[in-house]
């Protein structure tokens, strides 16, 4: 019994000095710790012992750490950004108006015309409404609406448009009005993060306010080939999310300054319309030449005929022809009397460069006539035979 009871004191006296051990651990960890990271501790006061003014800064100091140079100029950039309902009316024509079976019938149908609406993105430039967006969103409407980000819907006037470039000029009757900042799109950079802001899926009309989409600058200056007279050049590719809806809205850095206009996608597929990583603004700099004319004189003066058909060089005509290449177009037709025939062009010249670059299918050619004005002139380097020429061909009115 003795030694029973001397086991149990003993049994006891050990558990009591493992407690005191694991407490003076405890507390030495307590002060090593305060001693080795005191701001830990400073900035991790119990929300009950602080004062409303260090909860206050405590809030402060969390939010902070959450803003980034992207959300500051998504912050700056959002109020500018303008959602646009457009109403145009087009001329629809019944598939069996032409047919000879139906028209035995009903004889000839005249085209219908039809209200279509749509929708697009803009963004203000200026404190007294002026607003830019795609000539594709505005150019042909017959009666254009745009949402602010306060809510307020109010209608907009088109001031100009040029077709071939893709940009159109809208004015607001408002005063006092948050506007954008003009970047440099000369001066991107390769990779550097970019933000596209708009009305996709006509969104903004629901929440009054942008999306966004993040992505970075994929490639500059680039080409794409149009239909009709559409001269895509100089344009910014990047991989932020641009869907329908986002035409005409801003991309810009993350300084908040605009550097291109939300333009056209590649879907991938002609049954999808959807984002997939590759899609086109133009530049800002061509947009601002081009707003500036438009303003000043409503359009750009495009009334002119080249006077001259070409078609592209393939292996049989480079044969005949012993050219060593199939790079340039050749001139199949000269219009008599017209600006090439007065320039001195004629058929089966080789054209090979126009204002210095050069020429390798009928598309490069097409885009630099098409970029160009009423009176302007364009300088062609051709062959004639076997020897190379240089031709100015100014474009009069025709």
């Amino acid at each position: 019994m003795e030694n029973a009871a001397l086991h149990t004191s003993e049994m006891k006296n050990y558990k009591l000095l493992i407690l005191i051990v694991f407490i003076l651990t405890l507390l030495t960890g307590f002060i090593l710790g305060k001693v080795l990271f005191p701001d830990y501790f400073r900035n991790n006061k119990s929300n009950i012992n602080q004062t409303p003014a260090e909860k206050i800064e405590t809030n402060q100091k969390v939010s902070d750490d959450r803003q980034t140079a992207i959300t500051r100029a998504i912050e700056k950039v959002s109020p500018t950004v303008v959602g646009i309902n457009v109403e145009e009316v087009r001329e629809v024509q019944d598939p069996f108006a032409n047919d000879p079976f139906f028209q035995q019938f009903f004889g000839n149908v005249e085209p219908q015309k039809q209200v279509v609406r749509g929708l697009g993105s803009g963004y203000i430039i200026s404190e007294d409404g002026y607003i830019l967006t795609n000539d594709h969103v505005a150019g042909n409407a017959t009666k254009i609406s745009v949402t602010l980000t306060t809510g307020e819907t109010v209608d907009a006037k088109l001031i100009g448009s040029d077709p071939n470039t893709d940009v159109a000029l809208l004015k607001i009757d408002k005063k006092n009005l948050p506007f954008i900042n003009f970047g440099n799109s000369d001066n991107v950079i390769i990779g550097e993060w970019v933000i596209a802001l708009g009305n996709p899926f006509g969104l903004f009309e629901i929440n009054d306010k942008p999306t966004v989409t993040v992505g970075v600058i994929s490639a500059s200056k680039m080409k794409l080939f149009a239909e009709g007279k559409r001269v895509y050049k100089d344009m910014l590719q990047t991989d932020a999310s641009i869907n329908s809806g986002n035409s005409g809205g801003p991309l810009v850095d993350i300084e908040g300054n605009v550097i291109g206009m939300n333009t056209i996608i590649f879907t991938g597929s002609n049954y999808s319309s959807g984002s997939i990583g590759v899609g086109f603004a133009i530049s800002i700099n061509r947009v601002k030449r081009i707003m500036e004319d438009i303003k000043a004189n409503g359009k750009i003066d495009r009334n002119y005929n080249p006077g001259f058909k070409i078609q592209p060089i393939d292996d049989r005509l480079a044969k005949y022809y012993n050219l060593n290449t199939k790079q340039g177009v050749i001139v199949v037709q000269v219009l008599k009397g017209g600006n090439a025939d007065n320039a001195g062009l004629k058929p089966e010249d080789i054209i090979l460069e126009a204002n210095g670059e050069k020429i390798r299918n009928e598309q490069d050619l097409i885009l630099i006539i098409n970029d160009l004005r009423t009176g302007d002139t364009v300088k062609l380097k051709i062959m004639r035979g076997n020897s190379e020429k240089e031709i100015d061909l100014k474009l009069s009115a025709q």
